[in-house]
């Protein structure tokens, strides 16, 4: 049995190949254990933010959709005027400048 147990020894596959397979297999069950903690622990942690939380929750899109009728109740939809944007080849300060002189202008 000595001499079976040496041979064993000696063998490549035994020394180097059983060793290598084990690591692989058994790495990936321990990081599989590791990630599954961290997604846990991410899903305790996790909140939903306000406004998709309020998409999911129905009683709660209600309130924000009256707060923002509120909100646009007051304001005097009719009266404003277009204002056009700089282009990319001009300057948006001195553009600027240029529309706010002009509406001063104006009124």
């Amino acid at each position: 049995t000595w001499n079976q147990v040496r041979k064993l020894q000696k063998n490549w596959t035994v020394k180097y190949g059983i060793p290598m397979l084990l690591l692989v297999v058994g790495g990936s069950f321990g990081l599989r254990e590791f990630t599954q903690i961290r997604y846990d622990a991410q899903k305790i942690k996790k909140k939903l933010d306000p406004t998709l939380e309020a998409r999911v929750n129905t009683k709660k899109q209600l309130a924000i959709l009256q707060d923002e009728y509120e909100k646009l109740k007051d304001l005097d939809l009719d009266v404003w005027k277009n204002i056009r944007g700089p282009r990319p080849w001009e300057d948006s300060k001195e553009y600027q400048e240029e529309q706010l002189a002009r509406l001063n202008k104006g009124t």
